[in-house]
């Protein structure tokens, strides 16, 4: 599979699950409706090694803009396809989200709440405060590609048999450290799907909440670049 394909499916494949898992806990009439965050964070846990198994082979499995930036400051992926790799990856979490939508569009009808909405396609945070808010997503951000980092192949990215830890790391982080901000760090993953829940015709929805939205973009990218940067001195 061509890995620009690979990181556009993937990255879909996840956001598919990860928000697909949102939507079925928060919406109404679903069958897992108010299941609560421990669902949520397995759902995404999941959905990780779902994608991450199905694509390390042929493209190392970023999923992840920031990861794909944080294994090139690394030394482990090479900065020329840095810019493929993210721009895949923004398509394939769009298109995921489209997805979510397709599979629960009678459920956004039946949602009163427009925040409800919202949170299926991105997230916000629980406290709304910019400090704390970036210091959440670049913390968490960190402790994922620290560890992300440490499991990588050598200059491509993650072996299909990482993908069980990855996804297991991903349930940690959400436990623990989910019940700020949510927990996107990815670009791919809250973006995207924000930019899809502008455009897609979701009844009786809100604005997209655009001025949080740089929150969960520079909040990853600092934790992942600060993570890259601990490896390297380390390595």
């Amino acid at each position: 599979m061509n890995p620009l394909f690979a990181e556009f499916v993937g990255t879909a494949i996840l956001v598919l699950l990860g928000n697909g898992v949102v939507a079925n806990v928060i919406l109404s009439k679903t069958k897992g409706f108010n299941s609560g965050l421990v669902v949520i964070a397995l759902g995404w846990a999941m959905a990780v090694f779902v994608a991450v198994f199905c694509t390390a082979a042929a493209s190392g499995g970023h999923l992840n803009p920031v990861v794909t930036i944080a294994l090139a400051v690394a030394d482990k992926f090479p900065w020329a396809q840095v810019p493929g790799y993210i721009l895949a990856q923004m398509a394939g979490g769009m298109m995921g989200a489209f997805l979510v939508w397709v599979v629960y569009y009678k459920h956004f009808a039946e949602t009163a709440c427009q925040d409800t909405k919202l949170a299926v396609f991105c997230t916000g945070p629980a406290i709304r405060g910019t400090f704390g808010n970036l210091a959440s997503e670049a913390i968490a951000t960190f402790v994922l590609v620290y560890a992300v980092l440490n499991m990588a192949a050598p200059k491509v990215g993650l072996g299909a048999m990482n993908a069980l830890p990855v996804g297991l790391l991903v349930l940690g982080i959400g436990v623990s450290l989910g019940g700020t901000t949510g927990y996107a760090m990815s670009p791919a993953r809250d973006l995207g799907p924000r930019i899809m829940h502008a455009i897609l015709p979701i009844p009786g929805k809100r604005d997209s909440d655009w001025r949080y939205a740089w929150v969960p973009v520079i909040g990853p990218l600092l934790g992942a670049v600060s993570a890259a940067l601990l490896f390297t001195l380390t390595a």
